[in-house]
């Protein structure tokens, strides 16, 4: 704020702030999440209570808590973590949770990954958010969070200076979080709706059967030379008829040409010998069940085999490459496009890895704090209904202290008023300045 400004500016400004805070935190933070159990919500590390090089293990708080119990420590922010609960309330943090008094054994069942080590993305960089220039997304299997170098979007940039003013953001088209002002990543975000990384790809079999085909798109490059531009498989679209070699199930039966449709779409039904067949099996045994095919598109052999050398360790990748002249190289991560949760094969061999990570099949609740009662609100309106809640004696004395100090800023305005000088900020706080002394020799 200036030395000077007019009381409509003065207020103006005010009611900005007041909007500003409430975009910035539109709920209520009085309850913490730790009577809820284990849930889906958005976690802070409390550096101050368990700094990342300490001997302490590292623990995790709920939104309620970092705002009303840890307000003035140094924090850093997860995001989402599923199946956590909060440690604030628990004999593991030193510091007293403020909203559940009651002191609560350690949490023996949350995981605590490499993130609340404040350690992140598979090069285990510190993240500093006043240095950080990339955007950095999280896996939907694991919640890591990975640079988008790291991902082979784009050349790693130089990390900048802090500065107090930052320039205008300009929108790299990566995330919402944009804001380097660096070239488009190698892959949109809106070119996509969900990261898994090559770790996570390799534990789960049905995504590992589709990686690469369309829907789940890979960065790889054909060889392994840094001067290779990376490119992107699984961004064509699926073809509308191949021809497949069927055996005659009996001398009548021919080949047929048939259409293959993509994981997750149902085949048109076309009425064949075998078919037949499997009618009059139905029939003649109606209780039994046929599994039904498997699905998935078809993955180029490249992907396969760069998925196999991913899972060996680096002196054995060494050996293939040197056998393997015409293969992929890259990370292994998989970026899944709109809709993939449609689009799963749930034949009896791809099912299973999929049923044991919920996740992937329906998109999860994730806990958000109870919208603040007393959000949009100004401060006058506050201030009247705290007024309300006090008991009528205190009310009394806190209106009439109130007058009290009205009557004292006109006494101290009047003379500017009189000489037709201007108030200025200074002014204003040396009024409040002589008031606190004023009652600090009081109390004496």
């Amino acid at each position: 704020m200036s030395d000077s400004a007019s009381l409509a500016s003065v207020l103006e400004s005010q009611n900005a702030l007041l909007q500003e805070a409430s975009l910035a935190l539109p709920h209520s933070f009085s309850q913490c999440t730790y009577s809820l159990g284990h849930l889906r919500q958005a976690v802070y590390l409390c550096l101050t209570c368990t700094p990342p090089n300490s001997e302490k293990f590292p623990r995790g708080i709920c939104a309620a808590c970092s705002v009303a119990c840890h307000t003035d420590h140094d924090q850093l922010e997860l995001f989402p973590k599923r199946n956590f609960r909060c440690d604030c309330p628990t004999s593991a943090l030193d510091h007293a949770c403020t909203l559940h008094t009651h002191l609560e054994e350690p949490n023996a069942t949350n995981a605590y990954g490499r993130n609340f080590k404040a350690e992140f993305c598979r090069c285990g960089r510190a993240y500093h958010a006043e240095s950080e220039q990339e955007t950095m997304i999280q896996c939907v299997a694991c919640e890591d969070w990975f640079h988008e170098s790291c991902l082979n979007l784009r050349e790693r940039p130089p990390s900048r200076a802090p500065t107090p003013e930052a320039e205008a953001p300009v929108d790299d088209g990566a995330s919402e979080a944009s804001s380097s002002g660096l070239p488009p990543p190698l892959i949109r975000a809106s070119d996509y709706d969900a990261l898994v990384c090559s770790a996570c790809v390799r534990q789960i079999d049905a995504l590992r059967k589709i990686a690469g085909t369309p829907g789940a798109l890979m960065v790889v490059r054909p060889t392994d030379s840094p001067a290779e531009p990376w490119s992107i498989i699984g961004k064509d679209e699926v073809k509308e008829s191949v021809s497949v070699d069927i055996e005659p199930t009996d001398g009548n039966a021919t080949n047929e040409v048939t259409q293959q449709p993509a994981a997750g779409e149902k085949r048109e039904r076309s009425w064949s010998v075998t078919e037949e067949h499997q009618a009059k099996k139905a029939r003649v045994f109606p209780d039994v069940e046929f599994d039904p095919p498997c699905l998935a598109p078809v993955q180029d052999p490249r992907v396969r085999e760069l998925l196999e050398c991913l899972d060996l360790p680096s002196q054995k990748v060494e050996d293939v490459d040197a056998t393997k002249v015409d293969r992929y190289h890259g990370a292994g991560d998989v970026f899944l496009t709109e809709g993939w949760r449609d689009r799963w094969c749930r034949c009896k061999a791809c099912l299973p890895s999929l049923q044991d990570r919920s996740y992937l099949l329906e998109e999860e609740e994730t806990y958000e704090p109870p919208e603040d009662p007393d959000l949009g609100l100004s401060l006058e309106e506050l201030g009247m209904r705290a007024l309300q809640r006090l008991p009528r004696e205190s009310a009394i004395n806190g209106i009439m202290a109130f007058n009290a100090m009205r009557d004292d800023l006109m006494k101290h305005l009047r003379p500017f008023a009189e000489r037709g000088d201007e108030v200025t900020e200074a002014d204003i706080r040396g009024f409040f300045d002589a008031r606190i002394r004023e009652l600090e020799a009081r109390r004496r």
